[in-house]
C-alpha cells in the first residue's frame, strides 16, 4: 500500500486543482481520489477527511479554491477558478508567438506549451486553434533568443556591446557586411515592429542612432564599458520611421485623400497634425524620417498621396515613379517567358 506524508498529498492535491479544474469542471472528493490512484496506484492511502483538513488549510493559505455544494447532503465540488491570464489573453499570447517571424518553429511549438500550462487542461484543450505556424517566414536562427536575452541585459546595465552584421545575398546566403567587421554600438532599447525584433542602438562609427535586426546580427558580445542613462522615447522613434528604414529626421507635409484617414491616425496616432484642405483632402504636416522606406510607404497610395514638402522629397519620389515607369516601358524582358 503506498502511503503519502502530508506535505505531498498537499502539494498534489494543489496540482490536481491548478492543472484539471475551472469554472467548468469541478471535482468532487471521489474526483480527486481517483485522480491520486492515476497517480500513486490503486492501493494509495487516502482518507477523506485527510483531503478536506488539505482544502481548508490551502483555503487558509490563500490557494484559490472555489467550494460549491447545490443541495444539503449533496457532494461538494470544488474547483481552482483563479487564473493570471483570462482565456483570451491566452489566445492573443498564442497568436503573438506564432506569428513572431524571430522565433523558429520548434521554439514556438515548445513556447505555445508552456502558454498552455498557465490554464487548466481542459481550457489549454481550446487553445489548439492557433493560427498556421508558416514555417517559411520563420527565423531559422535558435541565436535570436540568446542575443535578445543579452541586449536586454546590456540596456538594462547600461553596457556597450559589440557584434557583426549581415543579410542574404541572390544565393541565399548569409553575408556580412563590412566584411565581417565588428559593429560596436550604445544599445538604447529593444522593439518590435511587423513581425520582427529591432536593436535601437547610438551607432558609434557614424555617430547617429540606427536600427538593427535581431535576426541578422551575429557574435553579440557585452562589453565592460558602460554609459550614462539617457532618456530615449522608442515610440515616438518608431512612429517617424517607414519600414525600420534609416535615414534623417525632417518636417514632412503630405497631402492625403480622406479615405486615408486612419491610416495616417493609426500611423502617427490621434495627436497628429492634421488640417482639412478640402472635400476631399487633408494635410499630415509631421517629423519623420526621410528615407527609401518613406518613398514606398507613400506610393503605396497611389495617386491620393501628394509630397507637398520638403522639395528634396518631392524629387526623390518623382524620380522613383520615372523609374517604375522605366522598368514597364522596356517590353525586352518579356522575351524570357
Amino acid at each position: 500500500m503506498t502511503r503519502l506524508d502530508n506535505k505531498e498529498r498537499m502539494l498534489k492535491l494543489m496540482e490536481i486543482l491548478r492543472e484539471q479544474t475551472d469554472e467548468e469542471n469541478e471535482y468532487t472528493l471521489d474526483d480527486i481520489t481517483e485522480c491520486f490512484k492515476k497517480e500513486y496506484g490503486p492501493d494509495v492511502k487516502l482518507n477523506k477527511n485527510s483531503l478536506r483538513d488539505d482544502i481548508e488549510h490551502l483555503i487558509e493559505a490563500k490557494f484559490d479554491i472555489t467550494v460549491n455544494q447545490e443541495k444539503e447532503g449533496m457532494p461538494k465540488y470544488y474547483s481552482h477558478q483563479y487564473r493570471l491570464f483570462e482565456l483570451y489573453e491566452l489566445r492573443m499570447l498564442i497568436d503573438a508567438v506564432a506569428s513572431a517571424r524571430f522565433i523558429t518553429k520548434d521554439e514556438t511549438k515548445q513556447l505555445i506549451r508552456k502558454i498552455k500550462k498557465l490554464t487548466s487542461m481542459h481550457h489549454a484543450k481550446k487553445l489548439h486553434n492557433e493560427i498556421l505556424i508558416d514555417s517559411s517566414v520563420k527565423s531559422e536562427s535558435k541565436m535570436v533568443r540568446l542575443a535578445i536575452n543579452d541586449l536586454h541585459e546590456a540596456i538594462s546595465e547600461r553596457r556597450i556591446v559589440t557584434f557583426q552584421y549581415g543579410r542574404y545575398n541572390i544565393n541565399k546566403e548569409f553575408v556580412l557586411s563590412h566584411d565581417g567587421g565588428e559593429y560596436k554600438v550604445k544599445p538604447l532599447a529593444l522593439t518590435w515592429v511587423n513581425d520582427f525584433y529591432y536593436l535601437i542602438a547610438y551607432y558609434f562609427s557614424k555617430e547617429e542612432i540606427r536600427h538593427y535586426r535581431i535576426d541578422r546580427l551575429r557574435n553579440v558580445s557585452i562589453t565592460d564599458e558602460q554609459f550614462p542613462y539617457e532618456p530615449f522615447d522608442v515610440s515616438k522613434y518608431v512612429s517617424s520611421t517607414f519600414h525600420m528604414y534609416a535615414g534623417s529626421e525632417e518636417w514632412i507635409k503630405i497631402r492625403f485623400h480622406n479615405d486615408l484617414i486612419n491610416v495616417i491616425i493609426d500611423k502617427f496616432g490621434k495627436d497628429a497634425d492634421i488640417r482639412k484642405l478640402n472635400d476631399e483632402h487633408f494635410i499630415l504636416t509631421a517629423k519623420a524620417i526621410v528615407s527609401d522606406g518613406l518613398v514606398k510607404w507613400l506610393l503605396n497610395w497611389g495617386n491620393q498621396a501628394k509630397v507637398l514638402s520638403p522639395a528634396s522629397l518631392v524629387d526623390e519620389v518623382v524620380y522613383e515613379i520615372r523609374n517604375m515607369m522605366a522598368v514597364y516601358e522596356n517590353t525586352g524582358d518579356w522575351s524570357i517567358f
